[in-house]
């Protein structure tokens, strides 16, 4: 024995007995005592050793003590005070018993004035155990004979960790050594199951060195206070703090049942689920309960890694009937506490044997049923159970558990209610954005959206909407603010941008009038009718396929990137306008001239910016993103040859003018770009069918790859990508037109050739009949110089006529007696659409002949 571990095993008779009743070990005190070596004895039954008509009755529970009559080697029966304590099996080692008994060591009894003997009455006011420098029991007062539970004369002698038997009580032997050799006091906190007790208790352990008169350590007094309830009250408190701070940290349903689960284990259960019933489809209000009752376990959390004792695994539904605990609190509408050894959970266990083999093998024995509830309505439940802690669950515990499952049940419905909206609010938005895009003979298109991963959703928008003259208009937007609100706004700028295109308005004007419908909704929106109260931005460009011109402006929008055939991505420089809602500052445009197989890539500022890196790098990644983009899409349409005329106007000659046959006569074409066509058998061009969607739809997917976290995002996203077409010049046709309604004759024979030309002869007749309205109009009623154009692709038919003057037809029903007035009137009823755009020289009269009509 030496000072630093001044514990005598020989001092107390020791044995180790299995679970089987197999003696495993024998120490040299049990020798000494009973005389059986151990090499006699260990490997074989210990019930040889009991004199058979004094045997005691088996031990049950946790710990034994008792005397018993014993064999001694040399034949002779020896009565013996012993004491056991019953460790549980654990991972490969099977359960056992360890059995002690004291020895008479020869010990003299202290005399009255010895310190060791006096020190319980003197230096302590309550239960006091004073041990001897060796660590083994010396003296023990009432009070302390009263909470270990057995007497003082069959226990001096023994060491704490022999006495008590759980490993708190080795614990406790570790710091009264420390004690013993620093001459220092210490205070340990445990909480364990004294004596008889049939709940554990927190007892606060203080020790102190015992000391002689010379000053000398000859010992260690402890003395036990019972602090169980204020223990009990800083474990409530706490755990009420703490679910103030973990629960309810995300608008997540399943990661706030998690959350709940967390929080109760191990401070209140051994092992906790979450079971909650599914919501009502639409916000219906549920229906009453009735057993049986189908929940979803939605978390559950145990002392245990991996949480052997869950059944079901979270996400599955499990259908509870009556009996159970869950399905009894949820239609009690209370808080059931019930021992498993109770009549209606041992009958519903019986018809479950997977949870009846759960329970027999962790030994569970409490159960808590807290019904989840907020705002009148009934959520789901908890169920708490134990088997480490031996305690059953008190009222005290009850009061907690609904307490903290109050809280949860609050966080829940808001995320279920937040999750609602979020639904409703996409449900809107989805309803409100293109289900398709468009084809148009101006772009091939595609586009993403991806709501917000956890905030609100947004009111991100984009849209392509075809113009006339074969043009298109591009626009992509985002609104201030997530919700329904941002929502229903964001539809009511798409709609605004629709209508003002209709018109035909250039970007910065349609951006203009899009900024005063945002100030007055704004106006109606704030209560004082400051301007801010709703905000937007957006980006609007127009494409004109024709003269493979693009218009921009934006208003607060990030600028779009382009990348064009055979180069790299690079951001278009724009005039940065004001974001829609501020009012009263201008706004500019900006054109350039695309090649085509150009792509254009319009998105929200929810694509480039993000918590992990500014924005410049993320345009910098989009940039990139995009630059891998090759010619292979536009390499499908091969190549065209010129057009050359598009067709020789017939002469006017009956007219009598030779200038208005000169005029009349010559044929122009628009630009031509031949990387887009091929030339036919008759010497058309036509746009060649390439898969172009395809391409585009890899892009996109490329571009969210590689700037958005695989978590989803903080922000809306909204992209869209546009490859420009461009139109050959042999499906555009020009004439310049005198202001002489004798030479609209011509004109009109001249448009029947070219559409023969262009083997479009079924739509001949109604050509004529629109061509020779709108230029009759425009002589009598517009200004010099006249142009009248066509137009086509595979689907369509345009006639245009532009004139200076900027009065613009209007509709009108004429009389029966009025002589003239129906020419608009039969455009309106022959043609697909029609209708006027104004221009920096005048206007533009348009209609649109449907090619498909008659096939």
């Amino acid at each position: 024995m030496s000072p630093e571990y001044p514990f005598d095993e020989a001092a107390t008779a020791r044995a180790v007995v299995d679970d089987s009743g197999v003696l495993v070990e024998w120490n040299a005190g049990a020798e000494r005592l009973l005389g059986w070596p151990g090499a006699e004895v260990v490997g074989r039954p210990a019930a040889r050793l009991l004199v058979a008509d004094a045997a005691p009755r088996p031990p049950d529970g946790i710990r034994w003590h008792g005397t018993v009559t014993l064999r001694h080697r040399d034949g002779r029966h020896v009565r013996l005070w012993l004491v056991a304590h019953h460790r549980r099996p654990f991972e490969d080692r099977p359960g056992r018993w360890l059995v002690f008994s004291p020895l008479d060591n020869g010990t003299p009894r202290a005399p009255e004035d010895d310190p060791l003997a006096t020190a319980a009455l003197i230096q302590s006011p309550c239960a006091v155990a004073v041990y001897d420098d060796r660590l083994r029991l010396r003296r023990v007062n009432a009070a302390m004979a009263d909470v270990i539970g057995l007497p003082e004369e069959h226990i001096r002698g023994m060491r704490i960790a022999e006495i008590g038997g759980r490993p708190q009580s080795e614990e406790l032997e570790r710091r009264m050594l420390q004690v013993l050799t620093t001459g220092q006091p210490a205070d340990v906190q445990t909480y364990l199951r004294t004596g008889g007790e049939e709940r554990a208790h927190a007892w606060l352990a203080r020790m102190a060195p015992v000391t002689d008169p010379e000053g000398r350590v000859r010992g260690v007094c402890l003395a036990a206070h019972d602090v169980t309830d204020n223990f009990l009250a800083r474990e409530r408190l706490q755990i009420v703090n703490e679910a103030s701070v973990r629960i309810g940290t995300t608008l997540d349903v399943t990661r706030t049942a998690q959350e709940l689960a967390d929080v109760f284990v191990p401070a209140l259960a051994d092992f906790v689920s979450v079971d909650l019933l599914d919501p009502q489809e639409h916000g219906e209000p549920p229906a009453p309960l009735t057993a049986p009752v189908r929940l979803r376990r939605s978390a559950h959390r145990s002392v245990n890694p991996s949480a052997p004792e869950a059944v079901i695994e979270p996400g599955r539904h499990e259908t509870y009937p009556e009996g159970s605990p869950q399905t009894d609190s949820l239609i009690a509408g209370h808080t059931i506490v019930a021992a498993l050894s109770g009549t209606e959970i041992e009958a519903w266990l019986a018809t479950d044997a997977v949870r009846s083999d759960r329970v027999r093998e962790f030994a569970i024995h409490s159960t808590m049923s807290v019904p989840i509830q907020a705002r009148g309505l009934t959520l789901g439940v908890a169920v708490l159970r134990r088997f480490r802690r031996p305690d059953p669950f008190t009222p005290d515990d009850v009061l907690l558990a609904e307490e903290v499952t109050a809280r949860a049940a609050v966080c829940i419905d808001n995320a279920r209610r937040y999750s609602r909206e979020r639904e409703t609010a996409l449900a809107l938005q989805r309803s409100l954005l293109p289900r398709h895009l468009p084809r148009t003979a101006a772009v091939d298109a595609a586009s993403r959206y991806l709501p917000a991963a956890r905030a609100g959703v947004g009111g991100d928008w984009f849209d392509v909407i075809p113009l006339s003259g074969m043009r298109v208009a591009l626009v992509v937007g985002d609104v201030v603010g997530q919700g329904v609100q941002a929502s229903a706004t964001m539809g009511r700028l798409r709609t605004a941008v629709r209508t003002l295109a209709d018109i035909d308005l250039a970007p910065d004007e349609l951006l203009t009038h899009l900024d005063d419908l945002v100030v007055r909704l704004s106006t109606e929106a704030g209560g004082d009718g400051s301007p801010g109260e709703v905000g937007a931005t957006c980006l609007y460009a127009v494409y004109d396929p024709v003269s493979r011109r693009c218009t921009l402006a934006r208003a607060g929008h990030p600028p779009p990137v382009v990348v064009e055939p055979g180069g790299a991505a690079h951001q278009i420089t724009l005039p940065n306008g004001p974001p829609l809602g501020v009012g009263g500052l201008p706004f500019e445009s900006a054109e350039l001239e695309l090649p085509e197989g150009s792509v254009l890539a319009f998105y929200t500022d929810g694509l480039t910016e993000s918590k992990e890196r500014d924005t410049e790098a993320g345009r910098r990644l989009l940039l990139a993103a995009l630059s891998t983009y090759t010619e292979s899409t536009a390499s499908t349409t091969g190549t065209a040859s010129t057009a050359g005329t598009a067709g020789t106007a017939g002469t006017a000659g009956t007219a009598g003018t030779t200038s208005a046959e000169s005029t009349a006569g010559a044929a122009s074409t628009a630009p031509t770009d031949s990387s887009a066509t091929t030339a036919a058998a008759d010497g058309t061009a036509t746009v060649a069918p390439a898969d172009h969607d395809a391409s585009l739809d890899e892009t996109c997917d490329r571009v969210l790859h590689a700037l958005l976290p695989v978590g989803g995002v903080a922000d809306d996203v909204a992209l869209l990508l546009a490859r420009t077409r461009g139109l050959p010049a042999s499906q555009v046709t020009t004439w310049h037109i005198p202001p002489d309604p004798a030479l609209v004759a011509p004109i009109r024979k001249q448009v029947v050739e070219q559409l023969e030309t262009w083997g479009l002869q079924e739509a001949a007749f109604t050509a004529e009949l629109v061509v020779s309205e709108l230029v009759t109009n425009a002589i009598r009623y517009g200004a010099h110089p006249i142009r009248l154009r066509l137009i086509h692709d595979d689907v369509t038919l345009i006639c245009e006529v532009s004139d200076t003057s900027h009065t613009a037809p209007h509709l009108r029903r004429a009389k029966s007696w009025d002589e003239g007035g129906r020419g608009l009137l039969l455009v309106a009823q022959l043609t697909q659409r029609w209708g006027s755009r104004h221009t920096s020289e005048g206007k533009t009269i348009w209609a649109e002949i449907d090619l498909l009509a008659d096939v």
